[in-house]
């Protein structure tokens, strides 16, 4: 009897363990937002997802108008070359996401502190993730998102070509002066001097803004063309601490990053 009780009692607690985690499941999906099409940051090497939520490809950057550009500190994404796990950071994101492979292989020049205080407190082996926002409307490059529209172009069509970049001390390394706003550029719409070629072909897809406003409970209802380069750069870190004594875009320092979303129904497909 004393063992028919027993057993009575460990199938009891057997089935109470699963009948709570299926509930937990259950209160964890509950929790994601819902009505709203795919998000990022992402891991791009998962290129599956299973939100339904379809909109247009946005036209090629150089269709577009450069609108705003800006950084965080470490990569808001997850790839192969940077897919080390920095934590979550603070409460504004600062000091999460990912770091470069590359960054853990500087030699000892490229490590050497620099004088002066590079874009509020960056140095040598840094990771930062680089945005340039384009967009459909007749804009101007200008502070914020807020730049990227107009009261008459409310909803527009919005593009952003990313960089992952390890900041080197490396005057050899590539500067960047050659990846900012042209203001003498004469084409029909603005543009920055270049960007980069030589890290692998972009990883295209559709998702969101980023940034740490924005979670798995608070979505995003922006709807963003995302074109990253899979491969990490070096970049002068002089020269990026340049830029953020002085740009039109008002920029200063890294922003925080955006936890990384993996809920398929958050994420749409990578062809």
């Amino acid at each position: 009897m004393r063992l028919i009780i027993k057993g009575l009692y460990l199938t009891t607690l057997l089935l109470g363990f699963v009948f709570l985690s299926q509930s937990m499941a259950a209160i964890d999906h509950d929790l994601i937002c819902e009505g709203f099409g795919p998000q990022a940051p992402r891991n791009l090497q998962l290129g599956e997802g299973e939100n339904t939520s379809v909109f247009g490809i946005a036209p090629p950057f150089t269709q577009m108008n450069l609108c705003n550009m800006h950084f965080h500190y470490n990569a808001e994404h997850k790839a192969k070359a940077f897919n080390i796990y920095a934590g979550k950071g603070d409460k504004n994101g600062v000091g999460g996401g990912f770091e470069c492979k590359i960054s853990k292989k500087l030699n000892y020049a490229e490590s050497m502190p620099v004088p002066g205080n590079m874009c509020d407190g960056l140095i040598p082996g840094n990771t930062v993730e680089f945005h340039w926002v384009y967009s459909s409307c007749n804009v101007k490059p200008g502070v914020g998102l807020g730049a990227c529209s107009t009261p008459t172009c409310v909803n527009p069509d919005l593009r952003v070509e990313a960089q992952v970049f390890t900041l080197v001390n490396d005057d050899g390394a590539p500067s960047f002066n050659q990846f900012t706003y042209d203001v003498e550029n004469k084409s029909d719409y603005y543009q920055t001097k270049s960007l980069p070629l030589d890290t692998g072909q972009p990883i295209v897809f559709l998702g969101s803004v980023t940034g740490t406003d924005y979670d798995n409970q608070q979505c995003s209802n922006k709807q963003v063309t995302w074109s990253i380069r899979p491969l990490c750069e070096k970049l002068n870190i002089k020269s990026l601490g340049k830029w953020c004594q002085g740009n039109v875009f008002q920029e200063v320092k890294a922003h925080g990053v955006r936890m990384l979303v993996t809920d398929p129904a958050l994420l749409s497909d990578i062809d």
